[in-house]
């Protein structure tokens, strides 16, 4: 009789045991899809390239993904260097940040990071690659930007297109025929292959040539107008939105390319972190990478058949690793002041 009793105690606990394993605690995806609809608004910071139709689809796909009603507020970006600023002061003076999650440059994210500004997560356990996740699961890295010299191949002559970043030094260049943006982590990158040394003597060469400063949108215009012969640093998204206005602009094919990440990261403080988290890791998902592609023009080159994949393939791409996050912000400021911004 005992070994009956112990036969049927023993049946019953397999069978708790197969329920729980059924029945178990819910997914993490689960957990913080109820966490958001809880939450049910997210204050989502991004180029202003993405427009408002882009935003628009995105937060209709991720509704749709997740059974979702949850309300996106877009905030375009003006200027990403002073908008993180911005975040920056906000918390010294212990007030929230105004944005929920922030896509930004891996650079941006950088001056973030230096500073603790961002709540981290696993994003691993939501099935998000392990080479997306940076910045000590604080950030994701969502799409990759190509960025190279760009002129207006309508204006400046075949045999005066750069063949190499050097060629951008030579006197002819000089006395206002140049431009650069306000985007000048992208030089500083250069420090990642050529280290600081080169790069730095590099810098003070161009902005011997003195070229013409602005906003990227503002140089980008003034390019595709014909008032300035090339760009010393343009994004690929610009060079996207020019394909499909029929703008002349174009890049330059030099070595090596930099590239820049588009990371997602919810900021420290954030009112709506849950939507934050599970919108950072939607972003990754095909559904999101072929809305962001369509609007911004680009898309993970980590991710196998997107385009970004298929452009890297055998040309040497520079990437910022975490651990030169601390140089390109240090870099950024300094050649900063070298080209004449912020005198």
């Amino acid at each position: 009789m005992k070994r009956l009793n112990f036969f049927v105690a023993s049946l019953v606990a397999l069978a708790a045991i197969a329920a729980a394993a059924r029945h178990g605690p819910a997914a993490p995806v689960d957990e913080l899809v109820a966490a958001a609809k809880k939450e049910g608004t997210i204050d989502f910071y991004a180029a202003s390239t993405l427009t408002p139709k882009g935003a628009q689809e995105l937060g209709e796909a991720f509704n749709r993904k997740y059974g979702l009603n949850i309300k996106l507020y877009y905030h375009p970006s003006g200027n990403m260097a002073r908008d993180v600023g911005q975040v920056v002061s906000l918390a010294a003076a212990g007030a929230p940040p105004e944005w929920d999650l922030m896509v930004v440059t891996d650079a941006h994210h950088a001056t973030l990071w230096l500073r603790k500004r961002h709540q981290p997560f696993d994003y691993s356990r939501l099935g998000v690659d392990q080479k997306s996740i940076q910045y000590d699961n604080g950030t994701v890295a969502l799409a990759h930007g190509f960025i190279l010299p760009a002129y207006n191949k309508k204006v400046l002559p075949p045999k005066d297109v750069p063949k190499s970043w050097e060629d951008l030094v030579d006197p002819k260049w000089r006395g206002g025929k140049l431009g650069m943006t306000t985007a000048v982590h992208q030089l500083a990158r250069l420090a990642t292959a050529w280290g600081e040394e080169k790069t730095t003597r590099y810098v003070k060469a161009l902005a011997a040539q003195q070229p013409v400063l602005g906003q990227p949108a503002e140089i980008s215009t003034r390019l595709q107008l014909g008032e300035i012969l090339a760009v010393i640093t343009l994004a690929e998204g610009f060079i996207h939105r020019a394909k499909v206005t029929g703008a002349p602009v174009v890049h330059a094919e030099i070595d090596p390319v930099i590239a820049h990440a588009s990371n997602a990261g919810v900021l420290k403080g954030a009112r709506h972190p849950n939507v934050g988290h599970l919108f950072t890791a939607f972003l990754t998902t095909l559904e999101a990478q072929e809305i962001w592609e369509k609007y911004r023009g680009e898309a993970s080159a980590f991710v196998p058949g997107t385009t970004a994949y298929r452009y890297a393939q055998g040309k040497r791409v520079l990437y910022m690793a975490q651990d030169q996050a601390e140089m390109v912000d240090r870099l950024t400021r300094e050649y900063g002041k070298i080209l004449g911004f912020g005198k």
